[in-house]
Order: C-alpha cells, then sequence, then structure tokens
C-alpha cells in the first residue's frame, strides 16, 4: 500500500470518529449545566424571629418568621411542646406560621426553639433568641446576666466596718476590717481623703488597716467609705453603712486602742548603704602631679612631652577616685512596715540592734522595740 493510500484511510477514520467525540463533549457539558441550574442551594438561616404571647397559657398564640434558603421546608420544635410544626413559604425565602398554645403545653418563657430548614439533603439549624413571653428578657440576656452573677461570685465583701473615732481632728485614727474572698487586694476610699488606705490580709480572707487623720483631710461623720477587693481582674465593692465618728458616750474599741497605732509596725528589710565621697582639686592636682613625674621617665624628645601630658591626666583622674574612695561613708536603712499599710525608712550610722521581723515603734525619729 502506497503513503497516499494510507494518509486516505487514516482522514476516513478521523472523520468517522470526531462527531462521536463530539457529541461525547457536548454530552458532558449539557450535564454539568443542568446539574448547575437544578441543584439546589445551601440551606441557610438568616434570620428567626417571633412574636411573643402576652400570656403563655391555652388559647394564646405564637407567631414564627424565619428568613433563608427559598424552596426549603421550614420546621419548629418547642421545648414543653410534644409535635413539630411547619412553617409556609409565604414569599421565596421567608416562613411564616403560628402555633397555638394548648392546655396540654407545658411551655416557659425560656422554652428553647429550635427551627430547621431543608433544601435537598441538608439542613440549617437556628435556636430562638427571644423570649416566647412579651416583655420577658431573651436568652442572651439571661446569659449575660447569669454570667455577670457568676463573675460577682467570684470575688465578695461578706463584711465591712470600721471602728469610729472620738473625733476627726488631725491624729485621729479610723480602723477598718474587711472579710470576703481571701488571697485578694483589699482598699478603702474615703471621701476627703486623697489616696486610699490599704488593707492587710491578716488571715485567710481577714483585711485590716488603720487609716491617720491628717491636717489636709476634710472628713466628716457623714463621709462615705467604699471598700474594694480586687481579685485578678475581678472586684467587689462595698461601702460602711455607718459613721465614721463615734456617737456621744461610744468609747473606741479596745482592740483599736490596744493593737493598732500609727507608727507601730515590723522591720521589713535592713539595707547597707554605700555612699561616696566628693573628690576635690586637690586630690585631682596630687594625682597630676604624680603622673607627670612618671611620664618624663618614659619615651624621650616630643614623646617626653606627650608621656608627661598623658601621666598627668590619668593621675588626676586616679587621684580624685582616690579621694573618693577615702571619704565613702555608709549607713544602714531600716525599713519598716506600717501597721496602716504604708513603710517608713530610718537611717543609722552603725548596725541597728534590730533584725527584720521585729515588732517597733517610730518615736522621735528613731525605733523602739514594741512588745
Amino acid at each position: 500500500m502506497n503513503i497516499s493510500k494510507k494518509m486516505l484511510l487514516g482522514l476516513i477514520a478521523l472523520l468517522v470518529s470526531f462527531p462521536l467525540a463530539l457529541s461525547s463533549t457536548i454530552a458532558r457539558a449539557q450535564q454539568s449545566m443542568q446539574q448547575s441550574v437544578y441543584a439546589p442551594a445551601a440551606a441557610r438561616i438568616d434570620g428567626f424571629d417571633v412574636e411573643p404571647a402576652l400570656r403563655l397559657t391555652a388559647g394564646n398564640d405564637l407567631l414564627f418568621t424565619l428568613y433563608g434558603t427559598p424552596g426549603g421546608a421550614a420546621t419548629v420544635r418547642i421545648d414543653g411542646v410534644v409535635d413539630t410544626f411547619r412553617l409556609e413559604e409565604v414569599e421565596p425565602g421567608v416562613y411564616e406560621g403560628t402555633y397555638t398554645i394548648r392546655s396540654r403545653d407545658r411551655i416557659t418563657a425560656g422554652a428553647m426553639v429550635t427551627a430547621n430548614l431543608r433544601a435537598g439533603n441538608q439542613i440549617a439549624t437556628q435556636i430562638l433568641d427571644e423570649s416566647l413571653l412579651a416583655g420577658a428578657a431573651s436568652r442572651s440576656e439571661v446569659k449575660r446576666a447569669a454570667d455577670a452573677a457568676a463573675l460577682a461570685a467570684a470575688v465578695r465583701i461578706d463584711r465591712f466596718q470600721a471602728d469610729p473615732a472620738a473625733r476627726l481632728d488631725t491624729g485621729e485614727e479610723l480602723f477598718f476590717s474587711l472579710s470576703g474572698t481571701p488571697g485578694a487586694k483589699a482598699s478603702v476610699r474615703i471621701n476627703g481623703v486623697k489616696g486610699k488606705v490599704s488593707l492587710t490580709e491578716v488571715t485567710a480572707g481577714v483585711y485590716e488597716g488603720t487609716y491617720t487623720v491628717k491636717n489636709r483631710d476634710r472628713i466628716s461623720a457623714k463621709s462615705a467609705a467604699t471598700a474594694t477587693l480586687r481579685l485578678g481582674n475581678r472586684e467587689a465593692s462595698a461601702i460602711l453603712g455607718q459613721s465614721l465618728l463615734a456617737a456621744p458616750g461610744q468609747r473606741p474599741s479596745a482592740r483599736t486602742a490596744a493593737r493598732h497605732c500609727a507608727n507601730c509596725g515590723v522591720v521589713e528589710s535592713i539595707d547597707l548603704v554605700e555612699v561616696k565621697g566628693e573628690g576635690s582639686y586637690l586630690g585631682k592636682i596630687a594625682g597630676g602631679v604624680v603622673g607627670a613625674m612618671i611620664g618624663s621617665q618614659i619615651g624621650s624628645g616630643r614623646g617626653t612631652t606627650a608621656a608627661e601630658i598623658a601621666g598627668a591626666v590619668g593621675g588626676a583622674v586616679a587621684g580624685n577616685e582616690i579621694e573618693k574612695r577615702v571619704k565613702k561613708t555608709t549607713h544602714y536603712d531600716v525599713t519598716i512596715r506600717l501597721q496602716g499599710g504604708g513603710t517608713q525608712t530610718i537611717s543609722y550610722a552603725a548596725a541597728p540592734a534590730f533584725k527584720v521581723g521585729d515588732k517597733v515603734r517610730v518615736e522621735n525619729g528613731t525605733l523602739v522595740p514594741n512588745s
């Protein structure tokens, strides 16, 4: 068979097979198009509402509305109702239905209501947030209130009281005590006083502190005192429900007089402090002369001059530093943690006779033992 005959047969075979391949491609394209046109959209619910009833008793109606995928089947289930009921599609994607409460139903304002929307073989679900009873809180509002209550319960103040002062004059003391959540930070703010009074946790969940009235304070018997108890990022507060001024004839608490005083406390730390002296011109001159003499022994010619200058500068610096060290002083800083929550530091030239943890009292700028 010559080449021209082979080419002719190949061309005939190609012409025969082409319509078959073309028809197969067209069929697949038509099938894909039909699937895209007639395939149902993904089921979704865009909104679910209710027109609540004035009373949840037999004979009252609940009107439900659902928004979502058109052409689907929507149903609703209510806790306390045995059967589900269907919502009708009143317009594309909008479904409505009314449920009339029956005597056998056990519906509450917070009953869970679940909507299902079926589109093809897909189902979307949504839970109603609104209450079924007109005027009642929604499910989300109830949850927020419950979360807030749980948060407040995590930090609590069980009691907040004060031992009032006989007078609210400068130097008088106010003793505060608070009990509540242990391991927290407690403080008191008093109207007319700048800053706050820190309370110390003396035992688990019991906080105490004393405030000494200052000349700048503007405190009256009716000044409000607010306690705050903070634990992490949570806190609780309480307002003092009593006067800061003792009633006529009322004597201050014996506990306050015996256990609390403004200048009493405990030694918290003892630190040795070293203070360098100040160098003078004499030290610099003396050091410079010695340095220049040493520099003159080094090098020759201009090198000798340079060495003398360098020796003089270095000697001046060294002489000044030596003089500072010779003149340095040391003292001891004793820090006291006061009963009122503040601190005070007393300096001693020599090592004091106290140790950390000792109970002391500040008198005339010095410390005395406080048994």
